[in-house]
């Protein structure tokens, strides 16, 4: 509820501000010459409210399209490490047990530790990738004595691959955000299509306001999504670590 809050906080202050400030500047206008702006102001806005649009659009578009991709990756990363383990159910012991043993660790740091660090957006330390390092050097250690052991073993390293990429990319997404150049681009594009419309002339000056205000409240609208859709982890899409908690549980019951 609290996002809600922020949002209707932000967008109905916006609306509230505008609105306002348009009564007072057409009262404070003349009462004649305001419609001969309505043409020149109309073509400028058409194109800078356009930009704006479809620049703030395209960027919430694939703020959707990258957090979907975050939880897809989120369960391959927790699939491929219960799929190291399958594959080591058939390897000697005691390198079955330590891997078994390893994969749980891993599991259960990405859940508990790593998880608050993606919400806030600040690096993850390094205990993940010592873990899937230890994992690697037991995987490549472990001695096979039959084909059959080779290939479970061959099938655990490459499954253990599919985990690095997979925690890669989970990392990269929660630092990626967007960039300080496309904000401020939407947020002066922002600025001056709600300025154009006080360039507008009308016959009445509270449903000017009310126009002025529905174009603002969209708008900041707009951006709000954007801004909480920026960490994958946090804000509006807010995904958990449910897919590593499932793998862990999965896990301790042996796969």
């Amino acid at each position: 509820m609290t996002m809600t809050f922020n949002g209707l906080f932000w967008v109905v202050g916006l609306m509230i501000v505008t609105a306002v400030l348009a009564v007072i500047l057409r009262k404070a206008r003349q009462k004649f010459g305001r419609e001969a702006n309505n043409e020149v102001a109309g073509q400028v806005f058409t194109i800078v409210g356009g930009v704006n649009v479809v620049v703030a659009a395209f960027v919430l578009i694939s703020l959707f399209d990258a957090t979907d991709k975050a939880d897809e990756n989120n369960y391959q990363e927790a699939n491929s490490l219960v799929a190291v383990q399958w594959a080591s159910d058939s390897l000697a012991e005691p390198a079955r047990t330590k891997i078994g043993e390893l994969t749980r660790a891993y599991a259960t740091e990405v859940a508990e530790q790593e998880w608050p660090d993606l919400r806030s957006g600040t690096p993850v330390n390094d205990r993940g990738w010592e873990l899937l390092t230890q994992l690697q050097n037991e995987i490549e250690a472990v001695p096979t004595k039959s084909d059959r052991e080779e290939d479970s073993r061959v099938e655990a390293s490459n499954q253990l691959w599919n985990v690095y990429q997979a925690r890669q990319v989970r990392l990269n997404s929660a630092g990626s955000g967007v960039s300080a150049v496309v904000w401020f681009a939407i947020l002066v594009g922002s600025v001056m299509s709600i300025g154009l419309m006080f360039m507008f002339g009308g016959p009445g000056v509270y449903s000017y306001a009310v126009i002025v205000s529905m174009l603002s409240g969209a708008i900041a609208l707009l951006l709000f999504a954007i801004y909480q859709l920026q960490n994958p982890f946090s804000g509006g899409a807010n995904i958990g670590p449910d897919a590593f908690v499932a793998a862990l549980s999965r896990l301790s019951r042996g796969g």
